[in-house]
């Protein structure tokens, strides 16, 4: 931990200080208005969890000081560790943030679902700017700590649903605000997903650390568990101590541009049913139903109460019979179908493909003023533009934390309606106090066991208590959230 291939500080300073009698120094403006970029203008980025989707975010942010990378495999993390050479690498994050506090400027972090809240947290404490990859935590208590964070600490903020910054999503929310279709009262969105494996029980027995991983790092806030290559790498997402499941991994990209353009806030109800799960994997297939109040207007538009309704795991909503024939749904077997009282829109992830139906109907709409901000660039760099703004001056990035927070708490608070839908009855949101209102210690829920080669065994819990842990994670001694 803590190895570098970079020069040591020391001796950059030392080879620097040798250097200064043979060079000019060049004003900034100056190399600037040559076409570079130069380096005081730079940001200076750490990466956290650089292996898979880290890649690609250090890749589109790749014209700024990418200083140091961070991964609990460096096997995994190779490629990334070649890419950038003067970059020094660390397994243990909290070492990186303590050494380097004073070089790092902002961190792109891309771990497993249940080490976001706590990598993000002790860098915005830092003082850091932060990338969070999506879904931005594990847990609706998270994303609360997180929101509460970034008003603290006044760092910019930025999820990684990266299609929110294209125009696709600004078009559809003014066309439905323009009430092209009217008022929406009901929606539908589904996913392909899983892609990975699901329904699974734990195996047993464990299997040898491999020398590149650092296991403990790994398991962080969650319950320790021997190793195995059935969680690592990628394969974590479906299981419950480590990943959100179809539902988390695909909701913030397909129900993004429901949060933009609706504005639901928390809903009021939540119920669903899935095929057979346990508990420690996510189902093969879910539906999820979600009720929200009345919102307030916008413009002259009514936002009525509205009815959402989730699918994954090959489940999907009946095609509207005025779709024409050889017409995707959506868009590779991802997508939204909005219900409105004068017609219908149809759309992939962030409003991609977007269609009006009927389509005679609309064939000679104008689409409405443009009052939206639109991104030119990545949704990385957005976020790298107004972590170099003064903070009088800033814009945020379209995903900062007041947005994203909220609408990973509605995604995420979906996993909890999956693992009570025992109760066989709806759940009734208390968003303000964070809470269930219509659960009682009398309420029992039962869970079956998921431990491989165990004699079959369904416990049963308070479901109550059961939902409390499940809304604010029991983390491991030593690994509690805490601002």
């Amino acid at each position: 931990m803590g190895k570098s291939t970079s020069l040591t500080r020391r001796g950059f300073i030392g080879t620097a200080a040798a250097a200064a009698g043979s060079i000019s120094i060049i004003p900034s403006h100056v190399v600037s208005g040559l076409g570079h970029q130069p380096p005081s203008d730079k940001l200076r980025i750490a990466g956290i969890g650089v292996g898979g989707k880290g890649q690609v975010n250090l890749r589109n942010m790749n014209s700024e000081n990418i200083v140091a990378l961070c991964d609990i495999d460096w096997n995994y993390a190779a490629k990334t560790f070649g890419q950038y050479p003067a970059a020094k690498r660390y397994m243990d994050y909290r070492i990186m943030l303590e050494e380097m506090n004073r070089d790092i400027d902002a961190v792109m972090i891309a771990t497993p679902d249940h080490t976001h809240a706590v990598a993000a947290l002790a860098a915005m404490q830092m003082g850091k700017h932060v990338y969070v990859q999506k879904p931005l935590t594990h847990s609706v208590f998270e994303s609360r700590i997180l929101l509460e964070a970034s008003r603290k600490f006044k760092v910019v903020t930025q999820m990684g649903n990266e299609g929110h910054s294209s125009h696709s999503v600004a078009d559809v929310c003014e066309l439905i605000w323009s009430g092209a279709i009217g008022e929406v009262t009901q929606v539908e969105a589904w996913s392909d997903r899983p892609i990975w494996p699901q329904g699974l029980t734990r195996p047993t027995p464990g299997m040898w650390v491999p020398e590149n991983i650092n296991w403990d790092l790994f398991i962080g806030p969650a319950a320790m568990r021997p190793y195995h290559a059935a969680y690592h790498p990628w394969n974590w997402r479906g299981w419950w101590d480590f990943g959100t499941g179809a539902l988390g991994d695909m909701a913030c990209h397909v129900l993004d541009v429901v949060f933009s353009a609706l504005k639901p806030g928390n809903p009021t109800t939540l119920e669903a049913s899935s095929s057979a799960f346990n508990s420690e994997s996510a189902p093969n297939s879910s539906l999820i139903r979600y009720s929200f109040p009345e919102r307030p207007s916008v413009g002259k538009l009514k936002m009525p109460a509205v009815n959402l309704t989730w699918y994954d795991g090959g489940l999907a909503p009946s095609r509207p019979d005025s779709l024409p024939d050889g017409i995707e749904l959506g868009q590779g077997k991802n997508g939204v179908l909005f219900h409105g009282t004068k017609g219908k829109l149809v759309c992939g992830n962030y409003g991609s493909n977007y269609k009006l139906l009927p389509e005679g109907k609309f064939a000679k709409l104008t689409m409405p003023p443009k009052t939206l901000r639109r991104v030119d660039g990545s949704h990385e760099m957005d976020w790298v533009r107004s972590c170099k703004e003064s903070e009088e001056n800033r814009v945020l990035p379209l995903s900062n934390f007041e947005y994203a927070c909220p609408l990973n708490e509605m995604v995420v608070l979906g996993n909890l309606a999956v693992r009570l839908q025992g109760l066989q009855k709806k759940l009734k949101w208390d968003g303000a106090n964070m809470t269930f209102s219509n659960l009682s210690d009398y309420d029992k829920i039962t869970v079956a066991n998921g431990i491989t080669g165990a004699e079959p065994k369904r416990i049963v819990l308070n479901a109550k208590q059961f939902a409390a842990e499940l809304l604010k994670t029991n983390y491991r001694q030593g690994w509690e959230l805490k601002i």
